[in-house]
């Protein structure tokens, strides 16, 4: 692929390995991954929590709640609750606390300011 017009050279100048070292950058890869790590591992042992209650206690998940619907159905639909809200928190907890430090690097990379939509900002006093 061609490169972004926005930032032609960028990535030829830049040393990723140096980048990668800083302070800066440290902070960004530990605050995604406590965020991610954990939520990936509560939402698996959920995930596999509902495939064994459906295997192992039919019962269980046979009961009936109201009507036709049984607790496995709500559980099931509780996977798809589960995942939709999972994005929304990770959506949330990205703006407030990864993005404003990925900002700060890639301007530091690129030696622009950007505004919402990626475009370049001009006029900003350095």
């Amino acid at each position: 692929m061609g490169n972004d017009a926005r930032t032609p050279d960028a990535a030829a100048s830049v040393d990723f390995e140096e980048v990668q070292s800083t302070e800066r950058f440290q902070e960004l890869r530990k605050r995604h991954r406590s965020f991610v790590f954990p939520m990936a591992v509560a939402f698996l042992l959920w995930y596999f929590a509902y495939v064994l209650l459906a295997d192992y206690a039919v019962g269980f998940m046979s009961t009936k709640v109201w009507g036709n619907i049984n607790i496995g159905l709500i559980l099931g639909l509780l996977q798809f609750v589960t995942t939709f809200a999972i994005t929304g928190w990770y959506v949330s907890y990205s703006n407030r606390r990864l993005d404003p430090i990925a900002a700060e690097i890639r301007n530091e990379i690129e030696g622009h300011e950007f505004d919402k939509d990626g475009n370049i900002v001009t006029g900003v006093a350095k």
